[in-house]
């Protein structure tokens, strides 16, 4: 069985050590890499691969949405997904990473939260957020990428008109920034005094402390990377890759193979 992670960039993904270490530890033979998608018109080209299933990233979740045959799940509210399995002439969606993030703040208990960016993976939070009770306002830098958050109920704003009303318990960060360059997602102006007044700071970006984390940090604010997230969807897209092959398997085996890769 072959699986990749596809996205752009894909070179920093740590997937492939995730998923390969619990091929090795459940001795399931199966191997995970990486592929580098240019151009998102040949989204349709990767049945060409003859993948088993596969992760998305950055930035094609929405795109393999709509590449998907059928969708499940909170994935059909979110309307972007990370994980799909080719099923004969099918391409099946699930999204891991609404119930994998959930899972690393659930013990935070957070009454409110901000969101910085409006892509795929910020869909995905605001859905499961939304789907627990808890307030959500999206703050992105255009107004039309706001519009579908619009449409399902969400509090918006763009960097030009917002005006917070109040402290938010956890503020998200799910834009790129930080990931390849060392910018801030918003203007220091802006962020500084909403960092300061959360509870939490949460930044997808893995594997690097980020500019809004070093901020988090000199503010004294309690943070996380996206590393617990990246192990949780991780475990998650792996069980429904191997129930679709109804290939059974260890799931605490699974949980500690993954929790000690990286």
């Amino acid at each position: 069985m072959q699986f990749a992670v596809i996205g752009n960039p894909i070179h920093h993904s740590l997937s492939p050590i995730l998923h390969n270490s619990a091929f090795k530890s459940l001795e399931v033979v199966g191997f995970y890499s990486r592929y580098l998608l240019e151009n998102p018109e040949n989204f349709s080209s990767l049945k060409n691969l003859h993948l088993t299933g596969a992760n998305i990233t950055v930035p094609f979740k929405e795109i393999a949405f709509k590449s998907c045959n059928e969708v499940f799940g909170i994935a059909q509210e979110i309307g972007a997904v990370n994980t799909l399995v080719f099923e004969k002439e099918k391409i099946l969606g699930y999204n891991t990473d609404a119930l994998g993030f959930y899972q690393c703040i659930e013990s935070l208990n957070p009454k409110n939260t901000l969101i910085i960016g409006a892509g795929g993976s910020a869909k995905a939070l605001a859905c499961i957020l939304k789907a627990k009770g808890i307030s959500t306002t999206i703050l992105n830098r255009s107004q039309s990428r706001l519009e579908s958050f619009i449409a399902l109920g969400f509090h918006t704003a763009t960097f030009e008109n917002f005006t917070p009303k109040e402290c938010f318990d956890l503020i998200i960060n799910t834009t790129p920034a930080g990931l390849t360059n060392d910018s801030l997602p918003l203007d220091s102006t802006l962020l500084a005094p909403l960092l300061d007044s959360t509870k939490f700071a949460f930044d997808l970006v893995y594997g690097r402390e980020t500019p809004f984390l070093t901020l988090a940090k000199s503010l004294n604010i309690p943070h996380s990377d996206g590393k617990q997230m990246l192990i949780n969807q991780a475990i998650l897209a792996f069980e429904i890759f191997m129930e679709s092959q109804k290939i059974p398997i260890n799931k605490t085996i699974l949980r500690q193979s993954m929790q000690t890769a990286l």
